[in-house]
């Protein structure tokens, strides 16, 4: 995760503007600085890619109007914006998206059914501030998968482990619900889903 420093702080329209097409990388903009993001590699992409695939899966047997993805960028305000490593959106919502169909862009948090960021660099990013952002915007359910444990004590506990953690809006907050090893995953979003920790971060458990 590499900052692209600049004297000036940029704005998420010119954040927009400026994304480069088939870049080697993902950006993110936080707080007015363009944030350089490795592309998921090794047991990150795995993670990822079989998540979308279980999910994809789930949706498709559930028939529910849920599609993922393979990029999109959700504006928290006018100089915050992030890319989630999977996120599933609701397609009745998109016609009140002025900016998808021209850029990918969403705006709203009624259209993003779920966001999962999986951690592999600073764990403070997913714990604290893009909890507090996803939260803001009124996204309806966000996971952090730690599958190397990095989080702080206060967030996974002591000894640190892997831990997958729901958070899951109720009256405009968060309430938070840890998995480890054979836990099962309980989701408001997907409840018919049958996948335990271990399963998502290829353990055995």
């Amino acid at each position: 995760m590499i900052a692209l420093s600049d004297k000036t702080p940029m704005s998420f329209d010119d954040f927009a503007d400026w994304y480069p097409e088939d870049a080697e990388h993902r950006y993110e903009l936080r707080r007015g600085v363009v944030i350089e993001m490795p592309k998921p590699r090794g047991q990150h992409s795995r993670i990822a890619g079989d998540l979308a695939y279980e999910l994809g899966s789930t949706i498709r047997q559930t028939q529910r109007p849920w599609f993922i993805p393979k990029e999109c960028i959700i504006k928290i305000t006018n100089d915050t914006g992030y890319e989630p490593d999977v996120t599933v959106l609701d397609d009745s919502e998109l016609l009140h998206e002025p900016r998808w169909e021209r850029e990918s862009i969403l705006t709203r948090g009624q259209s993003v059914k779920l966001a999962i960021e999986v951690m592999s660099t600073n764990w403070r990013d997913d714990y604290l501030a893009k909890l507090g952002d996803y939260e803001a915007l009124g996204i309806q359910e966000y996971w952090i998968v730690d599958y190397l444990g990095m989080g702080g004590r206060r967030y996974i506990g002591s000894p640190k482990q892997p831990t997958l953690t729901v958070c899951t809006l109720v009256d405009g907050e968060y309430e938070l619900s840890q998995f480890r090893g054979s836990d099962r995953i309980l989701s408001i979003t997907f409840p018919t889903l049958q996948l335990t920790a271990a399963q998502v971060f290829n353990m055995p458990g």
